[in-house]
Formats: C-alpha cells, sequence, structure tokens
C-alpha cells in the first residue's frame, strides 16, 4: 500500500521539530554537563535493561561496537554508569546506572513531562484528543521503524 509522500514528510518533519524544541528547551535548566542524545539512549537503555552487555546495547540502540564502549568509558568516567563483570563470561561487561543517573534521568523526565503538559494544556480539547488518538498509531509506527532497523 502506497502512502502520499506529504503525510510522510510533514509528519517525519513535525516529529524531528518537536524532538528538537524539546531538547533544545530541557537544556536551559541543566545543572551539570549536557549529556548528548546517544548518551542519554544508552542511560535509558540500561535503566530499562540493568546489566546489559555491551554487544547487546550496540544492537539495540543500532550502534558499532566500538561507538557504545566509547559512550561506556566516558559515561563510566563522569560517573553515571558501572561496568560490572559478568560471572557467566568473565570478559564481558554488565551495565548498571549509578544513584547519579537514576537521579538525572528521573529530573530529565520530569522537567520533559512538565514542559510538554504546559504545551498541551495550551491547546484546544479537540487537539489534545486528536493527539491521544493517534498515540497507538506512532506507536506502530515506531515498532515498524525498529523492525526495519533489526533487518538491516
Amino acid at each position: 500500500m502506497s502512502v502520499e509522500p506529504d503525510i510522510s514528510e510533514e509528519l517525519a518533519d513535525a516529529l524531528v521539530r518537536i524532538q528538537r524544541l524539546v531538547r533544545r528547551r530541557l537544556r536551559g535548566g541543566l545543572t551539570g554537563p549536557r549529556l548528548r542524545g546517544a548518551e542519554v539512549e544508552l542511560l535509558r537503555l540500561v535503566e530499562a535493561r540493568p546489566g546489559v552487555g555491551i554487544s547487546d546495547a550496540a544492537r539495540a540502540l543500532h550502534l558499532a561496537g566500538n561507538s557504545v564502549s566509547t559512550l561506556v568509558n566516558q559515561l563510566v568516567r563522569d560517573g553515571h554508569l558501572t561496568r560490572e563483570t559478568d560471572p557467566a563470561d568473565r570478559r564481558a561487561a554488565r551495565l548498571m546506572l549509578t544513584g547519579a543517573a537514576e537521579k538525572r534521568l528521573e529530573d530529565w523526565r520530569r522537567r520533559r513531562t512538565e514542559l510538554v503538559g504546559r504545551h498541551l494544556s495550551q491547546l484546544d480539547e479537540a487537539d489534545r484528543e486528536a493527539l491521544r488518538a493517534a498515540l497507538p498509531a506512532l506507536r506502530r509506527l515506531a515498532v515498524t521503524l525498529h523492525e526495519e532497523a533489526e533487518e538491516a
């Protein structure tokens, strides 16, 4: 089934613009050094999957293993991650969040929710309902994009 190119481009542009604006607005209230997008993605992955290994993290994030190793080294150095030896394979490391990273992710999530909530409240009820109704389709779109990346 073919989809008209206009909706594909408009949707992609709107999602990128929203993400960029949210990221930019959240940077304003930071107290510590700014984390890059890939660093936050890795921290969120470790939060969701404590003990994940570097190669599994690389696959999940669709990054090269050496790129994830570099991110891990930086995040360990900055006190956001710890590396624990995998008892089943002494050569492998398991990644865990530090208390500082947990606090930072919690703060980021709270600030993001407040920011988006503030702006959603400025929309009329019909727009909020349209966004609420679009969420399942957006989640399915994310799944299909993820599945295609898995196949590549």
